[in-house]
């Protein structure tokens, strides 16, 4: 189930807010202009479903997001449970950042923990199943997959390269609570 949780960005132990509820999650989002939307398959996705297939299965949405944001480059990220480099690739997203671009992530399966940093807050985001959020380009943030990840998302870019992350050099995503 989707999850925000918001805490005072110097107060880690007492939430602000706490919502599993959809809209006000939406809501609560719009507010610091973080995109968040639940989208549905129009086919059905299995284990075997491939990432062209699921691009597809997903294109109406995905094509609304390119023509109204201009998004360039679409493409499926998989992680499977008990992958050795689990720990390594986790640490790689684990510290505050920004990117010249806005992050964009819809999960297709698993789940991942947004944190996003605005004004003099913390905005944690657990994004499942279903779930897309988009972190506005330059929005200090990180990102947890937890400790034995399992997920499949769509990326969007407006970057041909790709994903590129530019330090914020602070240590405030080592306050807070992230996954098991």
């Amino acid at each position: 189930m989707s999850q925000l949780t918001i805490y005072a960005d110097c107060n880690s132990e007492n939430a602000l807010l706490s919502t599993n509820k959809p809209s006000e999650i939406k809501t609560e989002l719009v507010k610091v202009n973080v995109r968040f939307e639940q989208w549905q398959a129009n086919a059905l996705i299995t284990e075997t479903t491939s990432h062209d297939d699921i691009i597809n299965a997903y294109s109406g949405d995905i094509n609304r997001l390119k023509q109204q944001d201009g998004y360039q480059t679409v493409d499926v990220i998989s992680l499977a449970k008990g992958n050795p480099a689990a720990t390594e690739l986790r640490a790689k997203f684990l510290f505050e950042h920004t990117h010249s671009e806005d992050e964009v992530r819809f999960f297709v399966k698993g789940q991942g923990l947004f944190c996003l940093h605005i004004n003099d807050k913390v905005y944690q985001v657990l994004c499942q199943q279903g779930d897309l959020i988009s972190v506005p380009e330059l929005t200090p943030h990180w990102f947890d997959m937890g400790s034995d990840p399992e997920f499949t998302a769509i990326r969007l870019f407006n970057n041909v390269e790709g994903w590129v992350a530019q330090s914020t050099d602070s240590e405030i995503a080592k306050q807070f609570p992230l996954l098991d």
